[in-house]
């Protein structure tokens, strides 16, 4: 059973003892329906990022995956690519955006990945039609067992915001472990937003 996650909440990547091996970050939301000339139907696309900032022990910023840089160098993190929509007929309750992660291959200096969130085009989260956040266990392809959920969209606090925290995998006592954050910032770009990550959400 997944649970809905608040901010501050943690859980354990593990599962019966063993550690998981393979698990995804999620994004799922929805383009804008507004009306048109004359009643019709007119849908703006909206550009969400899925990101995240892989970090040393130290707080040092070892690299990044996003749209344009889609694997470590390990292959151990990947992105699925860039959606520049969003979905235009409703939720169909798939992601549009998939940071995929192989846990025991992560470089041994990775003791921290902080994942990040940025409207492209400035599109204010409060407006963004059912964008949510999971945590699952599986593939890009297949979900095995969903970990937790947060929901983005029900929460007016993303209001007047375009950039923020989604969460955090860290490694304690060998085990890989996640937190959520899931704080909006006042930054307005990738790089801004990992330095805020940077700064104040390795802890």
């Amino acid at each position: 059973m997944s649970v809905s996650l608040v901010k501050g909440q943690k859980i354990s990547l593990e599962k019966g003892g063993k550690g998981l091996r393979n698990v995804c970050v999620g994004l799922n939301w929805g383009a804008i329906e507004k009306k048109g000339f004359f009643g019709g139907r007119k849908i703006e696309a909206v550009d969400l990022d899925a990101s995240c900032g892989a970090f040393d022990a130290a707080g040092e910023m070892v690299e990044v995956v996003y749209f344009g840089r889609l694997s470590s160098s390990d292959g151990s993190i990947r992105h699925s690519g860039d959606d520049r929509t969003g979905d235009t007929d409703g939720d169909d309750g798939l992601d549009n955006e998939i940071i995929s992660l192989d846990l025991q291959n992560v470089s041994a200096n990775v003791e921290k990945i902080v994942f990040v969130l940025n409207s492209f085009e400035g599109h204010d989260f409060a407006i963004v039609p059912f964008a949510t956040i999971r945590i699952y266990e599986g593939t890009p392809t297949r979900v095995d067992h969903v970990l937790a959920t947060y929901n983005i969209a029900s929460d007016r606090k993303f209001a007047n915001r375009v950039s923020m925290i989604m969460g955090r995998l860290y490694r304690h006592n060998k085990e890989w472990k996640f937190a959520a954050i899931g704080e909006p910032t006042v930054d307005k770009k990738l790089d801004q937003t990992l330095q805020t990550a940077q700064k104040n959400f390795l802890d």
